[in-house]
């Protein structure tokens, strides 16, 4: 009766056991993440009027610092370059200063050509917003009466140097 009684605990054990098994499964999940150098502009500056001068001076010149810009990078060794899309008219000078992201550094004030620029150096991984654009429009005499006239600018992010 003893062995019947084991044997009925052993095959009640087993069954239980066997109950409370859980089936299991595998996957393997792939993953990367790309470089990723993006930015955008909050907006377009004001109209930038030259109106007054000091007597034996040159025009005054006008500044704007209404927008902005935020940049993500993942990457490192990169900058940010500027260029217009026409030069300037014989006499002005529009020229931008980006506000560097942290760990970066700004090249302060650039006069704008068909040709990009640095305007941000040593921009390293970094996701920043509220960054402020200055844009100077300066004049010499010689420039004379200029109507009013837009030009395109581009900020690019790329590698650095």
């Amino acid at each position: 009766m003893r062995l019947s009684v084991i044997a009925a605990g052993l095959t009640s054990a087993l069954l239980w056991s066997q109950a409370v098994s859980a089936q299991s499964a595998t996957q393997v999940v792939t993953f990367s993440v790309s470089a990723i150098s993006v930015m955008s502009v909050s907006g377009n500056p004001a109209a930038m009027n030259i109106t007054t001068a000091t007597p034996g001076s040159a025009p005054t010149p006008v500044t704007d610092a209404s927008t902005s810009y935020a940049l993500t990078t993942n990457e490192t060794n990169k900058k940010i370059v500027a260029n217009i899309d026409a030069n300037m008219p014989a006499g002005l000078t529009l020229q931008v200063n980006l506000q560097a992201v942290t760990g970066a550094t700004s090249a302060g004030n650039v006069a704008l050509t068909t040709t990009a620029a640095d305007v941000v150096n040593n921009v390293n991984t970094v996701a920043q917003s509220g960054r402020t654009i200055t844009y100077t429009l300066s004049a010499t005499t010689a420039a004379g009466v200029v109507s009013s006239s837009t030009r395109t600018v581009t900020l690019t992010v790329v590698a650095g140097p």
